[in-house]
């Protein structure tokens, strides 16, 4: 097939030996399958921002770091550079996630780098050697769909542990080779301590999987693991095998006005006894 230009630098430095095929368009990027050598990778090329599906971008990068302060009044203002820099520093995003949460051990696409704003990673394949399906695409049991359920919020924990948040998590995202599933598309990954929008966002995430997997296992349905898990993050008490029920009962202690105001009336009157006390001490003195 005809070489995509944004791949063309990446054939002439030899990163790249010959593209394959299309393997997908989304809503924030095109993939290619491509000859790296001996091996089949993928080649992700992000689309512009005016032609990206994700038009609240600005949800997804509060609290991302910036090199340096005149970046950072670029990307404020939206000055020609402010936007260049932000549709890198989007860009950049998921690389800096995929390294981050393989390590982690998130099963994730290995990333081999990011060159000339094309990021190129493993291709996760079936059995067959072909494009893994996504999990979308699959018609599960109910041992399946538990089983796969568990296993994505354990996979959610450990990202939450390692910091990050996928923001865009559903069974449109993920990926299903021999060994299970694979969580792929991560340029809208949140940080979890930075962005204010970061509870919500694992909640939605959460509840994504519930829904999906729900139609395989309806029992799935009434579980709260987004609110469980999230509460025990912020508790600083998350680790990546912590144990998890998918009940969470909110603490919801009435207020006892009338305690409260005995404790403020109490307070009142022993501060206005310390005045009287040092005013008395004072006329002694004289």
């Amino acid at each position: 097939m005809k070489t995509p230009k944004r791949i063309q630098p990446l054939l002439e430095d030899g990163l790249v030996d010959d593209v394959i095929r299309q393997l997908k368009s989304g809503k924030e990027a095109t993939v290619y399958v491509v000859q790296c050598g001996d091996e089949i990778r993928c080649a992700k090329i992000y689309k512009e921002a005016n032609q990206r599906g994700f038009h609240q971008a600005v949800h997804y990068t509060e609290g991302r770091k910036v090199k340096n302060s005149r970046q950072a009044r670029a990307m404020e203002k939206g000055s020609r550079y402010g936007r260049q820099e932000q549709e890198a520093a989007w860009q950049h995003a998921e690389v800096d996630a995929l390294y981050k949460l393989a390590a982690a051990g998130v099963r994730v696409p290995h990333p081999f780098g990011f060159y000339e704003g094309v990021l190129l990673m493993e291709l996760v394949t079936d059995e067959n050697g072909q494009p893994a399906p996504r999990l979308n695409d699959l018609e599960l049991t109910r041992d399946q769909a538990l089983d796969f359920h568990a296993f994505l919020i354990r996979q959610v924990v450990l990202m939450l542990c390692a910091g990050i948040v996928h923001g865009d998590l559903s069974e449109f995202n993920v990926l299903v080779d021999t060994q299970g599933p694979v969580i792929i598309d991560l340029p809208q990954a949140v940080d979890a301590a930075a962005n204010n929008n970061a509870s919500r966002m694992l909640e939605r995430d959460v509840e994504n999987l519930a829904v999906y997997f729900g139609q395989f296992a309806p029992e799935l349905l009434a579980t709260q693991y987004g609110k469980e898990i999230w509460a025990i993050y912020q508790k600083g008490e998350l680790l990546p095998d912590t144990l998890l029920s998918g009940i969470y009962r909110q603490t919801e202690k009435k207020t006892d006005v009338r305690a409260v105001m005995r404790e403020i009336d109490a307070a009142r009157d022993d501060h206005a006894a310390k005045l009287r006390y040092q005013q008395l001490k004072r006329e002694e003195g004289r």
